[in-house]
Parts: structure tokens; C-alpha cells; sequence
């Protein structure tokens, strides 16, 4: 069996020659490649988690024109909740200010223009081969309508497994079932207490899925009275933490699960 064909996305504000260049030279490497020009907002929404990388073509006056430089961080900003790979190509003299006002360009690659297309090759290749390598580690949904704790338990698990938050019972629900099979979740952290739909009605809802059932769901809250430890464990969670285990035992707790 042919290995599948790996899909590129270029972004820019116009397309140009130098454009034309970069698309050549990647379908010369064997990608296929997608140019977007209009609607950027929705066309990212469309292809995030189904491509390998984003290739961002930046404009001369990105700094200069507020439109643009907006548009820039609100999807910058959208593709790195998505966990999206991004290579950016723009002029060096604008990289520094750029990255003071949109912390989330720190964690991809910049390439200065004049472009050189041998770089930008083997960039993308080193991009892509990284992006196989996080496919690798396991997966963890965070269910938690506290965003602040959820997102610190991401920061300490970030670096061993792939990490998503939700912060409704509803949402992780549509999370997990919409998600593709190759993408399928490894294992849910579970807070108790919710809004509208608590933890103990989540994994109800999660048994009775034939898509999830299978999913090893662990709490992990602040809830630990005789009464709501009884009510989960008739369920048979795959485990019941509490929000002040220290960080190294939840590591260790979860190396146990999952490896």
C-alpha cells in the first residue's frame, strides 16, 4: 500500500509569485498543497487537524496594517489550540515586535524572507516528522469547568502526552464522539463537579456510547466525601484522584495507566 500523500495549507492576505514558487517546490517534494487567500477564518476552521502543517506567507506590512496583523493573532491564536503545526515566512525586521504582541507565534517556526525554497524544505520535512512524533504519545481530554486548574494539569503533563480541555460535561461528550479514530482519546481526566451535567452523569453518558465506552476515564476533583466517592465507584471509573495529589504522583498514576 502507497504511502497516504501528506497535505500542506498555505495562508496568505494575496497571492504572488513568490507564492507560486513555494507551491511548486513542495508538489516537487510530493505534498499536496492548498492555497487559501479569502475567508482565512473558515478555511482554517475546515482544514485544522486534518493536514500536517500550515505554511503562513506573510504580507511586507503585516506590522503596518492593524487589519492584518489581527487577523494574524486571532488565527494564530486558533491554530495553536488546535495543536496545529505552523511554519510563518516574513520579513525579520517585523519578528521581534510581532512575538511581543502575539505570544503564541513563540512556539513555531519563522522563516525570514527572501526565502530560500532549500530551507523551507527541509523545515517543513522536520515539522511534519515532529508531528509524527506526537501522534505517538498518548492522548488525555481534561474535563473541567475550573480552566485555570485544567490548564495546569496540562502544563505538567504536556511534555508525556497529548492534552485537550473542555470545561462542560455536554462539550467533552461532542468532543469524544466527533473525534476521529486515529485521533481517539486514551483517557479522560473527569472533574466532579459541574454545571448542568456533573462528572458522575459524563461517564454515564460515556458507558452508554459504543464509541467511548472503552475510554478509561479517571476523576480527578476536590470532591471526596463518602457519599460522592459511593456514587462514582458504582460506576467503575478507572480510578479516583484528588484535586491536592501532588504533581509528581498523578505522573506516576498516569505512567501506570498508560505507559
Amino acid at each position: 500500500m502507497s504511502e497516504a500523500v501528506k497535505e500542506i495549507v498555505i495562508l496568505m492576505y494575496q497571492y504572488s509569485v513568490v507564492v507560486k514558487g513555494i507551491e511548486r517546490k513542495l508538489q516537487d517534494s510530493e505534498y499536496a498543497v492548498t492555497t487559501v487567500a479569502e475567508d482565512l477564518d473558515e478555511q482554517v476552521k475546515r482544514f485544522a487537524g486534518k493536514v500536517e502543517l500550515f505554511l503562513f506567507y506573510l504580507p511586507g506590512d503585516i506590522y503596518d496594517d492593524t487589519i492584518k496583523r489581527k487577523k494574524l493573532q486571532h488565527l494564530t491564536e486558533f491554530i495553536a489550540e488546535t495543536h496545529q503545526k505552523m511554519i510563518l515566512v516574513g520579513e525579520p525586521k517585523y519578528y521581534d515586535d510581532l512575538l511581543g504582541e502575539i505570544p503564541a507565534l513563540r512556539q513555531y517556526t519563522w522563516l525570514n524572507r527572501p526565502l530560500d525554497m532549500n530551507v523551507l524544505t527541509l523545515k517543513v520535512e522536520a515539522e511534519i516528522l515532529r508531528k509524527e512524533e506526537v501522534r505517538k504519545k498518548s492522548r488525555i481530554l481534561i474535563v473541567d469547568d475550573d480552566p485555570s486548574f485544567a490548564k495546569m494539569v496540562r502544563e505538567w503533563i504536556k511534555d508525556l502526552y497529548r492534552v485537550d480541555i473542555v470545561t462542560a460535561g455536554m462539550q467533552a461528550i461532542t468532543f469524544l464522539v466527533k473525534a476521529a479514530e486515529d485521533e481517539q482519546v486514551d483517557l479522560i481526566l473527569l472533574d466532579y463537579e459541574m454545571p448542568v451535567v456533573d462528572g458522575p452523569q459524563v461517564l454515564q453518558m460515556l458507558r452508554q456510547e459504543e464509541a467511548t465506552a472503552h475510554i478509561p476515564v479517571i476523576f480527578l476533583t476536590g470532591v471526596g466525601t463518602k457519599e460522592a466517592v459511593s456514587r462514582v465507584m458504582s460506576l467503575k471509573p478507572d480510578g479516583y484522584l484528588l484535586k491536592t495529589t501532588p504533581r509528581t504522583e498523578i505522573l506516576e498514576y498516569l505512567k501506570k495507566k498508560l505507559g
